[in-house]
């Protein structure tokens, strides 16, 4: 069958459907060891916390509210007052209801901004989204109307102590003119677990104001909730910023709740593209994490379970690999938050499209790196040498995985 451009393009298999794929499939196979996709931990302290609240929302009938009407295509008024006066009680932004939407989860946010900022302008001009660190989040690949809708450039790496790593915005790299429509970076990175520090944060946004351009933050993982962020930072707005946030990683992925706060000129576009596209974002994710608000729990949860556990959880997968893992040219970038390990396989002999083969092989599910270096204009050896594990399952299979993942790794140096 013949299709659209439009159709050629978005309906064919992509990096993130792979990823999707593979997460189910792994549910559906009791032997599969899932150390790829990006599902949250079921943690039991936030499972019986959902369970509880849907319980009581069902008994009062306010979960049967959120399932039989629309909200606005902006979203869930209540909600988004709520959301606002938390921002700006903990933090002092100027902010309202009338600079927060909502969308179907993070991944729709994003295909409407990029393509909102990037693309086609009438005065034919074709702009693109500037990454300003690779590696970034698979899911923004496959994102832009056009092929080329993202430049990003190689950050510096500097080698730490303990066979670690970090990533920085090579910031002398950065090349901005009137091709960049915008800037995104997402803060704890998805896949390396790396935080952009205050000072890249404040130079991006300076870039950003000097040249007219919006900051798109993607905030998924990190403060004020779900704080799945392992180093201090300071929290970032302002009318320039598009900061993007999620319900996903406080535990409940499969309502799809993506935030998106921006000035409102911003907000009126996604709550107008909300209305196109899906008449109304969905409305029982909110009306929880309203409940959570009004309640005060949504912050200290986040806080005093989701972030210790993932802290933890984060310090025994490391411990894990060092022990199985002993070669001088392995390393793991810092983590500093979100759900991953960024793994780098120095002078790699094979691909990790090949490695990714060969630990699916043995019910092992990881995410070859190559996909995350989104933009880039040069092949670098590096982008063939790193993969992301997800380090959120039982301490049992952690083990069993990265036992399977060494083996793998020492067998490709033997045989080079």
């Amino acid at each position: 069958m013949e299709f659209s451009r439009f159709g050629d393009k978005f309906a064919r298999y992509s990096a993130i459907t792979q990823l999707m794929d593979d997460l189910n499939q792994g549910l559906q196979d009791p032997n599969a060891i899932m150390l790829g996709g990006g599902n949250p931990a079921h943690i039991p302290e936030m499972v019986e916390f959902f369970n509880q609240r849907v319980q009581e929302m069902a008994q009062s009938g306010e979960l049967t509210q959120a399932m039989i009407n629309y909200d606005g295509p902006q979203g869930q008024d209540r909600f988004l007052e709520l959301l606002a006066n938390l921002f700006k009680e903990t933090y002092g932004w100027s902010i309202s209801a009338k600079n927060i939407a909502l969308t179907n989860g993070s991944q729709s946010a994003f295909f409407h901004l990029f393509n909102l900022l990037a693309g086609e302008f009438p005065n034919g001009i074709h702009k693109k989204i500037l990454l300003p660190l690779s590696p970034e989040y698979i899911g923004y690949r496959d994102c832009g109307l056009k092929e080329d809708t993202f430049i990003s450039y190689r950050p510096t790496l500097t080698l730490l102590d303990n066979q670690q790593f970090k990533y920085h915005v090579d910031f002398r790299r950065l090349i901005i003119d009137e091709s960049i429509g915008a800037i995104c970076a997402s803060r704890p990175t998805n896949p390396t677990g790396n935080v952009l520090t205050d000072h890249e944060i404040e130079q991006l946004d300076e870039i950003a104001r000097t040249h007219q351009i919006p900051l798109i933050i993607d905030n998924a993982y990190g403060i004020p909730f779900p704080d799945i962020i392992f180093t201090e930072i300071t929290p970032f707005w302002n009318d320039n910023t598009i900061l993007c946030m999620s319900l996903s990683k406080l535990g409940l992925p499969g309502l799809r709740c993506g935030i998106v706060i921006a000035k409102e000129e911003i907000i009126t576009a996604m709550a107008n593209i909300n209305g196109v596209v899906n008449l109304a974002p969905g409305s029982v994710g909110p009306s929880i994490a309203a409940s959570m608000i009004e309640r005060n729990e949504l912050l200290p949860l986040s806080q005093t379970v989701i972030k210790p556990f993932y802290r933890k959880k984060s310090e025994q997968a490391v411990a894990l690999l060092r022990h199985a893992i002993t070669d001088p040219r392995f390393h793991i970038h810092k983590p500093e938050g979100a759900l991953f390990l960024w793994l780098w396989f120095d002078e790699l002999p094979i691909t990790t499209l090949e490695l990714y083969e060969r630990l699916k092989n043995r019910g092992i599910l990881i995410v070859p790196g190559e996909y995350f270096f989104i933009g880039l204009e040069q092949d670098w050896a590096h982008q063939h040498q790193c993969i992301r594990m997800n380090y959120v399952q039982e301490t049992e299979e952690m083990e069993k995985g990265i036992a399977i993942i060494a083996e793998e790794i020492q067998r490709a140096y033997q045989e080079a």
